[in-house]
Parts: C-alpha cells; sequence; structure tokens
C-alpha cells in the first residue's frame, strides 16, 4: 500500500469504525485496515448454524448506539434499519409472572406493584435525564453536560448492585430486575458501581429502547465503511498488523486494540514506563456462548417474555448474586446468569419463515475452557420447559474460540478489560487523555479506553477528537 494516509486506523470494532469516519468528516485520508475477512469486530453477521439462520457474533441489541453522542454526530444517511420489540427486556422469574421493561417507564412501574414508585424514582428519573446525562455517563472525562443529574445518578449508582437493589426496592421481582441489568458489567455484584451499570441499562430502555438492527448488526458495520468510503476513506479486510511497521507513513494511526495487542505492535516503540502500565491492565471475566437454530419461538411458561427481544436468566437477586459472585472467584456456578437474546421477535429476517435465531452466553472466569452448554440450556428449560426439542442445529463458542475470532477477546472477554471501579476511567492507564500514547500521532482508541464496552462509538470519537485537537495546535502559528 503506498503512503499518502493522513490517518490509518488498525481494527474495524464500532470504536474503529467511528473513529475512521470521524477522522474522514474532518477532511482527513484515512485507511483502515481489518484482519478479519469482514469489518465489524463485534457487529459481525454470519450464519454459524444452517442456511438462512442469520447470526449475531456478538452484539445484537444496540440501544448505546441509538444513545451515543458519537454516532449522533456521525453526519451523512447511513441507511440503517432500526427494530424494536414490544418489550425492551424480560426477566423470567420461578412460579409467577415475568418482570417486564416497556419503553414507558410509567407501564414498567406499574407491573412492579408495591416497588412502582421506587422505580419511577431511580431509574425512571435517571430515564428522564435525557441526552444530556447519558452524554455525560458516555464522556466521565469531560466537562458534564448535566453536572446536577449526574450527581443524583452518581450518588446511586457508586453502590453495588446488591445494596441498591435491597435499598430502593422492597419486593423480589424489582431486585431480581435490577441485578439482571446490572449483570451485564460482568462483575461481582457485590462490588462498587454495578448499581450504576444496572441503573443506566434499565434507563436507555425507556430512553431509546433496546432495538436491533434489521438484517444484523453487521448492517451497522457495513454502512458505516460505506460512509468511510463515501468520504474518500479506503478500507481493507484480511490485512493483519503484527507491527507498526507495516502500516503506511500517516500522521496519525488509531490503534482499535486492546494493550495486549498494542504491546505486540508498538514493542519498543513505547516507553519502558507506559509499557509496564500497559502490562498492568486487568481482562474481565470471559464468556462461554451458544447460538441455536430453532424450528420455532421459545416455549416460554410466561407467554410476555416471547414479545421482548433480550431475556435475564436467574433467578432472583441472590442467585444471580452468587452466580457473579463465583465466576469473580474463578468457579463455574451451577446456575449461571444467562443473557439470551431472540432477535427475531424484533427481526423476522434474521430465519426462514416460522423458524428462529437465538443465542445466549453465560460469564466465566477468562480463558475457560468449560463447556458450560448443559448449565446454559437447563437454565432456559427452567422457564421454558421443552425447549430442547425445537433445537434444529446448535454453536457453542468458548473463550478460545471467541478470541480465536477476534483477538480483542482476550480469554473470552467482550468487555475490553475489566469494568471495575479502578478501571471505569483509568483504562487503559490513569491520565487526563487516556486515548493518547507517549509516541506523538499514536492513540488508542478501542473499549479498553473510557467509557468502555458496548457498541457507542465513544472510545473511537474521544481518540479522533483529541487527535485532531493536537494537529490543530501543531499547525496554528506561534
Amino acid at each position: 500500500m503506498a503512503d499518502g494516509f493522513d490517518a490509518v486506523v488498525v481494527g474495524s470494532g464500532p470504536n474503529g469504525l467511528v473513529a475512521a469516519v470521524t477522522m474522514a468528516e474532518a477532511g482527513r485520508r484515512v485507511l483502515l485496515l481489518e484482519a478479519a475477512g469482514a469489518f465489524g469486530g463485534g457487529l459481525r453477521t454470519e450464519e454459524l448454524t444452517l442456511p438462512g439462520f442469520r447470526h449475531d457474533v456478538c452484539a445484537t441489541v444496540l440501544p448505546l448506539a441509538r444513545a451515543s453522542p458519537a454516532f449522533r454526530r456521525i453526519t451523512g444517511e447511513l441507511g440503517v434499519t432500526w427494530a424494536h420489540p414490544r418489550v425492551q427486556a424480560a426477566h423470567p422469574l420461578d412460579k409467577r409472572p415475568a418482570v417486564l421493561v416497556h419503553r414507558s417507564a410509567e407501564e414498567t412501574a406499574l407491573g412492579l406493584g408495591r416497588d412502582a414508585a421506587a422505580w419511577r424514582a431511580t431509574v425512571g428519573a435517571t430515564a428522564r435525564g435525557g441526552d444530556p446525562l447519558v452524554d455525560t455517563l458516555l464522556a466521565p472525562l469531560s466537562v458534564p453536560r448535566a453536572p446536577l443529574r449526574a450527581a443524583r445518578f452518581g450518588a446511586l449508582a457508586v453502590l453495588p448492585a446488591t445494596v441498591l437493589a435491597r435499598t430502593a426496592f422492597r419486593t423480589a421481582p424489582a431486585r431480581a430486575a435490577l441485578a439482571g441489568m446490572a449483570a451485564h458489567s460482568m462483575l461481582d455484584l457485590r462490588a462498587p458501581i454495578t448499581g450504576g451499570y444496572g441503573l443506566m441499562l434499565a434507563a436507555l430502555a425507556h430512553h431509546v429502547g433496546w432495538p436491533v438492527v434489521r438484517g444484523g448488526s453487521q448492517r451497522l458495520a457495513d454502512a458505516l465503511v460505506g460512509r468511510l468510503r463515501e468520504l474518500g476513506g479506503e478500507a481493507v479486510t484480511g490485512h493483519r498488523v503484527r507491527d507498526l511497521g507495516e502500516v503506511p507513513r500517516a500522521r496519525t494511526i488509531l490503534l482499535d486494540l486492546t494493550p495486549r495487542q498494542v504491546l505486540a505492535v508498538a514493542g519498543d516503540r513505547l516507553p519502558p514506563g507506559y509499557r509496564r502500565r500497559l502490562g498492568r491492565f486487568r481482562y474481565g471475566p470471559g464468556v462461554f456462548k451458544l447460538d441455536w437454530a430453532l424450528s420455532g419461538p421459545v416455549p416460554w411458561t410466561d407467554p410476555a417474555v416471547g414479545e421482548a427481544a433480550t431475556v435475564h436468566l436467574g433467578g432472583d437477586l441472590e442467585e444471580i448474586a452468587h452466580g457473579e459472585a463465583e465466576v469473580a472467584r474463578g468457579r463455574h456456578p451451577e446456575r449461571p446468569y444467562v443473557l439470551l437474546v431472540q432477535p427475531c421477535v424484533a427481526d423476522p429476517s434474521r430465519a426462514p419463515d416460522g423458524r428462529h435465531v437465538l443465542w445466549a452466553y453465560c460469564h466465566v472466569p477468562n480463558g475457560s475452557a468449560v463447556d458450560m452448554t448443559e448449565a446454559v440450556e437447563a437454565q432456559i428449560e427452567r422457564f421454558a420447559p421443552g425447549f430442547r426439542d425445537l433445537v434444529l442445529a446448535r454453536r457453542a463458542m468458548d473463550t478460545t474460540a471467541l478470541e480465536a475470532r477476534n483477538a480483542n477477546l482476550v480469554g473470552g472477554d467482550i468487555g475490553g478489560g475489566s469494568g471495575d471501579l479502578g478501571q471505569f476511567v483509568g483504562r487503559p492507564v490513569h491520565s487526563p487523555h487516556p486515548w493518547a500514547t507517549p509516541v506523538p500521532g499514536l492513540y488508542i482508541c478501542s473499549a479498553s479506553t473510557p467509557p468502555g464496552p458496548g457498541v457507542h462509538g465513544m472510545g473511537g470519537w474521544q481518540a479522533a477528537r483529541l487527535a485532531l485537537r493536537r494537529e490543530a495546535r501543531a499547525a496554528a502559528p506561534e
């Protein structure tokens, strides 16, 4: 490849794609390099089981993409169609109706009985913070757009999910619903800030919904690549960068890579002290993922669960907290918390007529090689007896298989590193500008930078904007 690029982006996950488009919209000539055979990273869609069944390899339900200031600021028409389920999320319970999280906070609250007012005062209040609060929380190192709302949110968000659930809610269903949301953090729910993860995700269901991209998440990745090319950028798949010396000369290089890969490709170009700091970066638990092709919809005991694209399986607060604590200790729980997604509820185009695709994962210790198929399917059967009778084909991926597909999923960690309090903003290192490395023009823009995991593109957007500001300062006359 010839030189002449202003910026090179390595890695085409959501952050890399947003970084590339942001640089191109600023008039830079951009080259995007992707090691895999398709763009997208966590936004990949493939026929993993049977022909005609389209499965998202990683991310499916994308509320953060709808809420993110990074996506809102991309100009041009991406042409992506969003599909919303009737119920945003469901949490089945033993011998009682499931908790249903609707777009409406009021409708959700009314289903919680004695905890209706508490849901309005916590999750509902967070949702009412709107875009200003979302922008503040997704840019934790910037000047807050909503300082008072952020302070009110922070007073609750700093709490462990177990403490917040027991303090805010009196009933088991409401407590379970918050636990199911908080467990997305992949942390011990007794740890600080896990309450904040739960509050924020639940609030997004009311603020923007929990939609899927019609046709598969790959469509969003392809749309961003299309926008980059419209702007004159170039995008190449099947090009693995093993050393920065293989990258064409450019004023700015942005790496959508986790610290382990950054150390591998940058090597001795990084100062020793910074290399040591990156080497101390901590990865979180991994996931064990299953994809199924089904002959029909999941036979939930509570039929209302069939109207939700996202389902949290794990029973009450105590069971979910115990399972996540076991994973944090390096163990495999007998009854794991299971995050399940049934995309055809919102987008029937994912499967042949009358058929369904389904995926689910549970958390496991980082690097685990244990087959959790039986444990995951037992949790589904618990709330949907007869589920196994519908399985036409299944595909299991342990942590090794996931990392083989995407090197950023170190040990199966889909979050780009532990999201605990120490690494919430101090990722990959503690710095006012953690996207910048000590090497001029070299930036990190992955989920290993603030604000962390999720399809929001903020790591890429922040890194690109920082690079543009520094270029402008360097070009300014003395």
